[in-house]
């Protein structure tokens, strides 16, 4: 029995563990839903909030919301994210597309990587976070941390100070210097 299964009751396998049929749950409408998805999301584009509700309504429905706090949830997803670090250990470096791997084991890193959305979807929820406008805020914080003209083609961490950064060459500016920048706090 898949872990999560075993230890925490999820929605997350493509299958069902016993059966090996996809998860569909019927709703009060009598509406087919589950992990298949519906021709008009696809048509469409899934959001966030849609993923959100359909976690939310799975939970609901199996009365598994008794287990999702926020800490169980926060494991699940850890184990999770280590199924996906599975799947590239010992691969070595992986080029773009993954044109060298079979169309099975895509398909198995698709599942992993939704596993993972899907925790963090329902965690996110759970704690009372708009996870996609914390992200767009997070990309904003960031693109102060590495503004581009000081980032651009580095790798450097944005915790580099700006004393470091005027010890190295002119040519090798630190990446996240406060240097020219709002004080935001972020650069200390």
């Amino acid at each position: 029995m898949p872990r999560s299964c075993l230890w925490f009751p999820g929605p997350f396998h493509s299958k069902n563990t016993y059966t090996g049929e996809p998860h569909m749950s019927t709703t009060a409408e009598g509406v087919v839903s589950g992990t298949a998805g519906e021709e008009e999301e696809e048509e469409e584009g899934v959001t966030l909030e849609s993923l959100r509700r359909k976690m939310a309504d799975f939970a609901r429905e199996r009365d598994w919301e008794q287990f999702h706090s926020p800490r169980n949830l926060l494991l699940a997803l850890v184990g999770e994210v280590g199924e996906l670090s599975e799947i590239f250990q010992w691969k070595g470096e992986v080029p773009r597309g993954l044109p060298d791997w079979e169309e099975e084991e895509k398909q198995h890193l698709g599942e992993e990587l939704s596993d993972v959305l899907l925790y963090l979807v329902r965690l996110s929820d759970i704690c009372g976070v708009d996870l996609g406008k914390a992200a767009l805020r997070k990309l904003e914080l960031n693109a102060l941390k590495y503004p581009v003209q000081l980032c651009k083609g580095s790798s450097r961490k944005h915790t580099h100070s700006s004393s470091n950064a005027h010890s190295r060459s002119n040519e090798d500016p630190s990446c996240g210097t406060s240097e020219g920048l709002p004080n935001t706090g972020l650069h200390r």
